[in-house]
């Protein structure tokens, strides 16, 4: 059991809603069942998930330990793009989820990779997340890696810090944007009220750069390609919609209103490049656009 002291510092804040804010990665629901189940206390006393708090309120939160979750290996079928001793890269397709987390326990690219690759995953992020280096969001299609041993996990890892290993994305925003091409610099953070979401965060959010250039031109619709400097959750998403022209289908940080046949928001990761950590290789692949996202074009064509 954790115990976590947390200080109100707006007035007015619902309980649920300042747990909810301060403690990273917990969800709104969860800290209303926290509340109900008398976990948060003020001055020793339950705190009902409805209190207005006053600046300066202490609560102490207990967080219950984690539970153990067996991940177990799935046949799911993957598109393997390249594979060797070292490292499988996959094309991911909408509505896979990249690894377990709390309303997707299973069926996840995680759980088909353990089926695949067998005992051959890096440990370093442990039974929920083996191998994966980098993530990608269950309505994002596209090329993710993966590394097989802890050696490749690390050297990979270490590339996503100084930017040799290469993401490229194509997308569809909404609107025309200004410029042929351009570069958003601007940090990103958890959303204050929403943890579910992200946010340009300029005075605690992490470095994000989102460099791009328009592919072409339609009515009321901008195709781009989009090369990450960085890797921030929903970088590309929360950047495009800080510009004013969010993705296509985007219902988090766009149009409430879901665009026709798409399951999100309009945004593939084409091309992936990076140093293979045995040889010293440079290795480039590429993943042509998917069916859904030549349809999108076609209709914004019309």
């Amino acid at each position: 059991m954790e115990t976590r002291t947390l200080t109100a510092d707006q007035a007015g804040e619902r309980a649920d809603a300042l747990v909810a804010r301060l403690i990273p990665d917990l969800t709104r629901s969860a800290a209303q069942r926290l509340l109900e189940e008398g976990a948060v206390t003020l001055a020793g006393r339950p705190v009902k998930k409805n209190y207005k708090t006053v600046p300066g309120d202490v609560l102490q939160v207990e967080l219950p330990d984690p539970q153990p979750v067996e991940v177990l290996p799935q046949d799911i079928p993957l598109d393997v793009v390249y594979e060797d001793g070292d490292v499988i890269v996959v094309n991911k397709p909408v509505g896979l989820v990249v690894h377990p987390a709390p309303g997707h326990p299973d069926g996840t690219l995680v759980n088909a990779l353990l089926h695949h690759c067998g005992d051959s995953l890096s440990g370093i992020n442990g039974q929920l997340r083996p191998g994966i280096v980098h993530r990608i969001d269950r309505d994002t299609s596209g090329l993710i890696i993966a590394a097989k041993n802890d050696r490749s996990h690390l050297a990979l890892a270490a590339q996503l810090q100084d930017h040799t290993l290469a993401r490229v994305y194509e997308a569809v925003t909404v609107g025309g944007l200004k410029e042929d091409e351009g570069t958003v610099n601007a940090p990103i953070g958890r959303h204050p009220v929403d943890r579910k979401r992200m946010a340009v965060d300029w005075k605690n959010g992490r470095r994000a750069v989102t460099h791009y250039t328009v592919l072409g031109r339609y009515p009321g619709y901008t195709h781009v390609e989009c090369r990450l400097e960085t890797g921030r959750t929903h970088q590309i998403r929360v950047h495009m919609a800080h510009l004013g022209h969010p993705l296509l289908g985007d219902t988090v940080y766009g149009a409430k209103k879901p665009w026709p046949g798409l399951a999100g928001q309009c945004l593939h990761a084409r091309k992936l490049k990076f140093i293979h950590p045995s040889t010293g290789q440079l290795v480039e692949l590429e993943c042509p656009l998917p069916d859904w996202f030549k349809q999108v074009l076609r209709q914004i064509d019309k």
